[in-house]
C-alpha cells in the first residue's frame, strides 16, 4: 500500500515524522515550513490534484474540513477513491474521512491511532454497530464487489437486523454462527456468477494471473481485444485479474506494456530458465522453443509460483493467452490494512 502524509505546520511536520517512522509513506510539507525528507509544496489544492490517484491513502495532518474541501473535487467512487484520514496536529483524533471500507480508511485511522495514541473516529454504520460489511470483508480479503449498489442494500439490511444469506465456494475462517440466515438478499463468494439467492451480491476473488505471449510489434488494440474476448469466453470477470506475466524477452513489447498500464496490472517478467523450471503439463511449441528458449510462454508464466491453470493456451494471430488461479485465504475477522 502506498500512502502520502501531508502536513501544513511545524507541529504537523513533527507528527508526520512520527507516523512515517512506523508506516511506510511519502511525506509532503507546506513550503513555509520546509521539512527534511519531505517534498515541499506551495498549493495544497495543486498537490492533491497531482497525487490524488497515485496513492492508496492520503493522511492529512490538518482539520477535517481542510481534507474534505481539498479532496471533494476529485471524489468519484468509494471503489476507486483512496482512503482519506485527517489527524489533528495535536495528535488527539484520527478521523476516517473517505473510503472507510473499500479504501481502508477505517483501518488506516485505527493504525494511525495505535502509532500516535490518538482516538480513532469511525462513523460508518456497520462499524459502529459491529455488524457485517460486504465492502470491508471484500477489501480485507482481496475480493471484487461486482454489484456495488447491491452491496449498499446488504449493508443496510444487516444494520437494520434484516435477513442476509452467505455462500462461499471457499473456506472462510472465523465465520461466526448466527450472523447469516437465508433470505432474498445474499452474498456469494465465488469465481463464477452463481445465484444461490434471489438477489445475489457477487464477491469474486482477484486472484487470476494471466500469461501473455505475442509476436513482435503486435498492435495494442489487437492484444487488448484478444485478451478481453478470451477472458469473456472463459467466464473470467476482468476485475478478477490481479497480475500479468510474460518472458523477459518481451520487456520492451509496447502492446503488453500499454495493456497492463491501461488496466493497472503489475507485470512480471521471467527468464526462459525460470519458465522451463516450472513443473506441470504444458502445451509445447518447437518454434517458440527455438525463438525464446522456452517451449511455452503464456501457460508457464501464468503458472509460475504454484498457480493452478484454469485457461489453457489460446492463440490468435500471433498472440497467446493463458490464465491461472492463485489460492486464496479468507478470514471473516481480517481488517483491510
Amino acid at each position: 500500500m502506498r500512502y502520502a502524509i501531508i502536513s501544513l505546520t511545524r507541529k504537523g511536520n513533527a507528527l508526520s515524522r512520527e507516523i512515517a517512522a512506523a508506516l511506510e509513506c511519502d511525506r509532503y510539507a507546506f513550503e513555509k515550513h520546509p521539512e527534511s525528507g519531505a517534498v515541499s509544496f506551495r498549493s495544497l489544492s495543486g498537490l492533491i490534484t497531482e497525487i490524488f490517484g497515485k496513492y492508496d491513502g492520503l493522511i492529512f495532518i490538518s482539520a477535517v474540513g481542510i481534507a474534505v474541501r481539498v479532496t471533494a473535487p476529485h471524489i468519484r467512487s468509494k471503489f476507486t477513491d483512496p482512503a482519506v484520514v485527517a489527524v489533528d496536529e495535536g495528535g488527539k483524533f484520527s478521523v476516517s474521512v473517505l473510503s472507510g471500507h473499500v479504501g481502508g480508511a477505517n483501518a488506516l485511522a485505527e493504525k494511525i491511532a495505535e502509532i500516535t495514541g490518538a482516538v480513532p473516529v469511525i462513523t460508518t454504520a456497520t462499524d459502529v454497530g459491529r455488524s457485517f460489511s460486504p465492502d470491508s470483508f471484500a477489501a480485507a480479503n482481496g475480493l471484487c464487489v461486482l454489484e456495488p449498489e447491491l452491496a449498499k442494500e446488504i449493508a443496510a439490511a444487516v444494520t437494520d437486523g434484516g435477513a442476509v444469506g452467505f455462500y462461499s465456494d471457499y473456506e472462510v475462517r472465523n465465520l461466526p454462527d448466527g450472523v447469516f440466515t437465508d433470505g432474498e438478499l445474499g452474498v456469494c463468494v465465488s469465481g463464477e456468477m452463481k445465484a444461490p439467492f434471489p438477489r445475489t451480491l457477487h464477491l469474486a476473488p482477484a486472484n487470476i494471473v494471466i500469461g501473455i505471449g505475442c509476436k513482435k510489434g503486435v498492435e495494442t488494440e489487437a492484444l487488448s481485444s484478444f485478451i478481453t474476448e478470451t477472458l469473456k469466453k472463459a467466464g473470467i470477470h476482468p476485475s478478477r485479474v490481479a497480475e500479468a506475466a510474460t518472458i523477459d524477452l518481451k520487456r520492451d513489447e509496447k502492446a503488453i506494456l500499454e495493456y497492463c498500464k491501461a488496466n493497472g496490472l503489475p507485470l512480471r517478467f521471467y527468464t526462459a530458465e525460470e519458465l522451463m523450471a516450472v513443473e506441470g503439463d504444458f502445451a509445447r511449441s518447437d518454434f517458440v522453443m527455438a525463438m525464446t528458449g522456452a517451449d511455452n510462454v503464456c501457460e508457464r508464466s501464468a503458472a509460475l509460483g504454484g498457480n493452478r491453470l484454469i485457461l489453457r493456451r489460446t492463440a490468435l494471430n500471433g498472440m497467446t493467452l493463458a490464465a491461472a488461479e492463485r489460492e486464496i485465504d479468507l478470514d471473516y475477522e481480517r481488517r483491510p490494512l
